[in-house]
């Protein structure tokens, strides 16, 4: 059970995701069903309190930048360039293997998407991404376990 907690905590936490998360548990001999349900919670947990909390947050931000200069990020950047090409489902579609669920979702929300439609997208994304990352690691996994 303590295993499980650790797979939805390492979703949760920004830059270790599922695309990393996931995999390690199912190699590690976790059911991949289970990993699959409690990383895309872990995921979803900590990208809605972003999404609910991000007026609060953006005026924190914004406060603790006064004065200062700022300097764009790659993965800005990159998620502005994701933005122009192919909108909010295009950069939340992308996010997780490119930028990251919850820099996607914040940038697209700062770019004038609304919190409804982040959340739509945002669910679509991590769910398809938390099943991709099972299927294949768990297929992958049995495939070279097979062969030893």
């Amino acid at each position: 059970m303590f295993e499980y907690f650790l797979v939805f905590l390492g979703a949760a936490i920004p830059w270790f995701e599922m695309a990393l998360v996931i995999p390690l548990g199912i190699i590690t001999g976790l059911n991949p069903f289970w990993v699959v349900i409690v990383g895309f919670i872990g995921n979803m947990v900590t990208v809605m309190a972003l999404i609910i909390g991000f007026d609060r947050f953006k005026s924190w931000l914004s406060k603790r930048r006064e004065g200062k200069e700022q300097k764009e990020s790659k993965r800005s950047e990159r998620a502005k360039k994701i933005w122009n090409k192919y909108g909010l489902p295009g950069m939340l579609l992308l996010g997780p293997i490119l930028i990251g669920t919850h820099i996607a979702a914040f940038i697209g929300m700062t770019l004038g998407a609304s919190k409804r439609q982040t959340t739509i997208w945002s669910v679509i994304s991590i769910a398809l991404w938390a099943i991709a990352f099972g299927v294949l690691t768990a297929l992958g996994f049995d495939f070279f376990v097979r062969d030893i």
